[in-house]
């Protein structure tokens, strides 16, 4: 996607920021109901069959948890049970993430000296010309010898006396009219 070599672009600081605000967020505010948002980040990036899993699973816990507390009554405990279950998974998937994505960042290896881009993304050229690299004759191999041309298979040449002679033939009967 971005060409050979090129790196694909960095996260800025402020990516970094603004994903773990907004998705720890999106998981509580919204009653745990996108509490497998922040989940399902972890698994892409770690890629773990376990974070597959808790993702998955917190999916249909907090839509059963949901339809709980909309279906019994204001008065019943069952309800409150519920929704206290999808407020701490939305927590606890905030939580999660917040740990592992902070650990991520910390575990990369700092990112090497890139030259400064201009428009486009193409590199900068450089102040000073650069020296060419020495370079070694190729290893000599023997040439190879071309191809021999296959004579064409008999049927091609039956189709194209078929094609000659029809030809012939809607010539004579196009001068007989």
């Amino acid at each position: 996607m971005y060409g050979h070599g090129a790196p694909p672009p960095t996260r800025t600081s402020g990516m970094v920021i603004t994903l773990r605000v907004l998705l720890p967020l999106a998981g509580f505010l919204s009653c745990g109901l996108l509490a497998c948002i922040p989940l399902f980040r972890i698994a892409m990036l770690r890629g773990r069959g376990t974070d597959w899993l808790l993702a998955w699973i917190s999916v249909p816990v907090s839509i059963i948890c949901l339809v709980v507390v909309g279906s019994v009554p204001e008065s019943d405990h069952r309800g409150d049970l519920a929704l206290v279950v999808v407020l701490i998974l939305g927590a606890f998937s905030g939580a999660h993430f917040l740990v592992f994505d902070i650990r991520h960042h910390r575990a990369l290896p700092p990112t090497p000296y890139a030259p400064p881009r201009t428009g486009y993304g193409y590199p900068a050229p450089a102040p000073y010309p650069v020296a060419p690299q020495a370079q070694t004759p190729p290893p000599p191999y023997p040439p190879t010898p071309p191809q021999p041309q296959r004579p064409a298979p008999a049927r091609i040449d039956q189709v194209r006396a078929e094609l000659d002679e029809l030809s012939d033939y809607l010539r004579r009967h196009e001068d007989g009219r």
